[in-house]
């Protein structure tokens, strides 16, 4: 007779009350949990609400409102959204209490999302600035994230005066916050409220993470946490692709216009992702933790970046059905320039992390630049917006070639420098 051997003995975890003593930044296989994408489903929404209200302001020719509202609300959303993501790296505990206060902030960024539209409207009419719901979300969010850092400095005795100080100054600036729904002020002032609430919030953890050697984040999570928002970012593409396909579509049934659109669109979103992940930053973040503020803060415009193109595609979807106060070249504009800030904000971020500066991208930004002019001058020229649209998928993709024929060596080289340094 042979010997069986019983079968594994399967745990299955009880989420009890646990000590909040930090994760380790070390720990190998560490990757998104489940609640941190049940999280991430609530942005979005809010994504897609900034998108939508960008668009139709555009559309309606309203283009200086929509850009400064549209620039301050996607710095709320993605602010609100790094508070959680640097907190969950280095303390979650996966208990019933840190379930419950992920919930709490969960509707707080419902309630964020609501306040997006109102917001927008305030800023395109220009008597005051209704953020009153935007700040209320934040404060359901700050009571649940505040809770948890009061936890962690409770519970997580050696970096205690880090998390102490994150608690206070987080704190700080929503009592700001909160003072800006009663300022009697004309927009510019509140909005110049903003700014300086804004450099507070950012420079609160570069602050908290000199304490005692800061929090334990864990690099290679922080990076696909960013990775994974810059794909809910990158589904604002394919929502406009639809809402753009679904207008021509509708209108004149499948055209050459029709596909050229889903051609766009879809390889637009293709492009801008894989170029974004050409570099694996969870390495650089390793090797060199002190970038991480580099690495976190610039996103903000990277993320808005993507989400900015879905709303150009949506502003598409409005000239295609007549309902836009934009021509062909504003309408292909709404779409080149914020494909263009992206491609120079993933160099610039590239950069900033390497601290090395490569000859070889000005050259593929330039090259870059030039495909865009030629989509703006072709629909100057009378071409079909929905061919210039192609012309602007071309963008990314000159990027993309570049890293792949020769930037790919580049990279390793100025990866293993920057390993070493």
């Amino acid at each position: 007779m042979t010997d069986v051997e019983p079968p594994p003995r399967i745990v299955v975890p009880a989420h009890r009350f646990q000590r909040m003593a930090g994760r380790d930044p070390h720990e190998v296989h560490r990757v998104a949990t489940p609640l941190e994408l049940l999280f991430d489903l609530t942005f979005v929404i809010a994504f897609g609400v900034a998108a939508e209200q960008l668009a139709e302001m555009l559309a309606d020719g309203h283009v200086g409102a929509g850009l400064t509202a549209f620039a301050f609300a996607t710095f709320a959303v993605c602010l609100a959204w790094i508070n959680f993501t640097w907190f969950a790296s280095a303390y979650d505990t996966d208990d019933w209490v840190y379930r419950l206060m992920t919930m709490v902030q969960m509707v707080g960024v419902l309630i964020l999302a609501l306040g997006v539209a109102p917001f927008f409207a305030s800023i395109e009419h220009g008597v005051h600035v209704d953020n009153a719901i935007l700040v209320a979300g934040y404060v359901v969010m700050r009571i649940a994230l505040v809770g948890q850092w009061l936890r962690a400095a409770g519970q997580d005795r050696p970096r205690r005066s880090a998390c102490l100080t994150y608690a206070g100054l987080v704190s700080l600036a929503q009592v700001g916050w909160i003072g800006t729904i009663f300022l009697p002020t004309s927009v510019p002032v509140t909005l110049l409220c903003w700014v300086i609430l804004g450099a507070l919030e950012l420079l609160g953890p570069r602050i908290a993470e000199s304490r005692n050697g800061g929090t334990p984040w864990h690099p290679h999570h922080i990076a696909e946490r960013y990775g994974l928002l810059a794909i809910i970012a990158l589904g604002e593409g394919v929502v406009g692709t639809v809402a753009s396909l679904g207008a021509v579509v509708t209108e004149h049934g499948w055209t050459g216009d029709a596909i050229f659109l889903a051609v766009a669109g879809t390889g637009l979103t293709f492009g801008m992702w894989w170029l974004y992940f050409a570099v694996p930053a969870g390495a650089l973040l390793h090797a060199h933790r002190e970038r991480s503020f580099a690495f976190g803060y610039l996103h903000i415009a990277v993320f808005g970046a993507i989400v900015a193109t879905g709303a150009g595609l949506h502003t598409a979807a409005y000239y295609v059905q007549d309902h836009s106060e934009l021509g062909a070249i504003g309408t292909v504009f709404s779409v080149a320039v914020p494909v263009g800030a992206f491609v120079a904000m993933v160099f610039v971020l590239y950069t900033m992390m390497l601290r090395r500066f490569d000859a070889f991208h000005l050259l593929l930004i330039v090259l870059t630049a030039a495909v865009l002019a030629a989509a703006v001058v072709s629909a100057a020229a009378g071409v079909p917006v929905s061919v210039c649209l192609l012309m602007v998928t071309v963008a990314p993709v000159v990027s993309v070639v570049g890293f792949e024929v020769l930037g790919y060596r580049h990279a390793s080289a100025a990866m293993t420098a920057a390993a070493e340094d």
